[in-house]
């Protein structure tokens, strides 16, 4: 901020709140340090609702209580709703402010959920825009004025590779992503047929058109084109993100890194150790490092709703998840010792012999815990039928009772994420008619 005092003062709804300009740079909340980056009143203007020169104080049109609650945030690390006021007119002002639901306190998080699950109303990506994003699409609707055509370039780039729904070459650009990630798995999965290592052992002319196509030197060239459109697709991305740092971290590109690098990495193996003993001996290296080829899959999620509202849902819902698997472990260690006992432990010589162990019985427990019932161990005794019967309703009823919440996070995530699927739909559209 080139311009005013040293002290900033932000009336907020009539309620004012003076802070040095140091103090605005790294503030908190993200609307409020944007302050701090403006050189003229007119970049001013576009963060606040009014600006007065004389006494550097800037007007905000807001609810003034519940910027009262967001500044006890700020102070404590502490954010709840204000009382009598609606939760989603709250949340409108967190995200007004740059905060998210995530900045809430668990009880307030889960009562914001309820809420939007019950209305199903969602806030789009429209209402948290950030300034940056909003200059770029200022550039994107009109790169003349502001002389940034390679910003124009790089946004549409952008948005073809992390968009599916955003245009047409988008949309065929995550088709062809699709079909490799496809080809990939048809090909890692075939190499574990009996038959295909036989055709690799012996003349592929004596097998079929399928395998004359996809073993040996084919397969291994498929697996090279595909590899190489994931690294390619990978870079590309890499390059025209704005952070590159929120890149790194993003889960999904950890996965397509995880993905490519063990094909790399048996590659430069095979080099450096040649066809001989020495790489038979890291067969077993190069085994795990080929299967690790499955998290390929996970990379779907990208263009597809499902796996990205399953994803969503155990993000947010790790709460849940974390005490679900409390149950489960107090469950295995109370009901595991009992069975231990009744069926192994009262009787040492003729005692079943499948519970000769703590450890053996909590597979029992957890196999029964959830139904599934393999038959494998099963109690003998009396007391045992009696314990076994305890534990698998124990089971049904611990499992049932996390689900409601985790039901209505994927409920909510499920229509945001529809919602800003049919936005991008509309916008493809539009361009589409344009």
């Amino acid at each position: 901020m080139k311009f005013g005092k040293s002290i900033c003062i932000l009336n907020v709804g009539g309620t004012k709140y003076a802070f040095p300009r140091d103090v605005i740079k790294d503030f908190p909340l993200r609307r409020v340090s944007r302050l701090h980056s403006c050189v003229s009143e007119k970049e001013v203007l576009e963060v606040c609702d009014d600006y007065d020169r004389e006494r550097n104080e800037f007007f905000f049109d807001r609810h003034s209580e519940a910027f009262g609650f967001i500044m006890l945030y700020v102070k404590y690390g502490k954010l709840r709703f204000v009382p009598q006021m609606c939760e989603l007119s709250f949340y409108n002002e967190m995200i007004y402010w740059g905060l998210e639901s995530s900045h809430l306190e668990f009880c307030c998080q889960r009562r914001l959920d309820e809420r939007m699950s019950d209305t199903y109303t969602y806030f789009s990506e429209e209402d948290t825009k950030t300034e940056d994003e909003l200059r770029a699409e200022e550039e994107l609707e009109n790169p003349a004025a502001t002389g940034r055509g390679s910003a124009k370039w790089l946004e549409r780039m952008r948005r073809t590779f992390e968009e599916p729904t955003s245009s047409v070459a988008a949309q065929i650009l995550a088709s062809v992503s699709v079909i490799f990630v496809i080809v990939s798995m048809v090909i890692l999965c075939a190499s574990t047929l009996p038959d295909w290592k036989t055709a690799e052992n012996n003349s592929v002319e004596e097998h079929s058109f399928c395998f004359r196509i996809c073993t040996n030197e084919n397969s291994r060239i498929i697996e090279a084109v595909c590899i190489g459109w994931f690294t390619a697709e990978c870079i590309v991305r890499f390059i025209v993100s704005k952070d590159k740092c929120e890149f790194v971290r993003r889960p999904l590109n950890i996965i397509d890194l995880l993905a490519i690098t063990p094909y790399y990495i048996s590659v430069l193996m095979t080099v450096l150790t040649g066809e001989n003993s020495q790489l038979q001996r890291a067969g077993v290296t190069l085994r795990v490092l080929r299967m690790m080829r499955i998290f390929w899959v996970i990379k779907l999620a990208r263009h597809f709703l499902g796996l990205q509202t399953l994803g969503l849902t155990l993000k947010r819902c790790y709460r849940e998840m974390v005490m679900l698997l409390v149950f489960i472990c107090v469950a295995m260690a109370i009901f595991g010792a009992l069975s231990q006992l009744l069926e192994h432990g009262l009787d040492l010589e003729m005692g079943n012999e499948d519970y000769a162990s703590i450890p053996a019985a909590c597979w029992w427990v957890i196999i029964s815990m959830t139904t599934v019932g393999y038959g494998d161990m099963y109690p003998i005794t009396m007391p045992g039928r009696v314990l076994g019967g305890v534990c698998v309703v124990s089971g049904i009823v611990l499992l049932a009772l996390p689900i409601t919440f985790i039901y209505h996070s994927f409920v909510q995530c499920y229509h945001e994420l529809k919602f800003r699927s049919a936005r991008c739909s509309r916008s493809l559209s539009a361009e589409f008619l344009n």
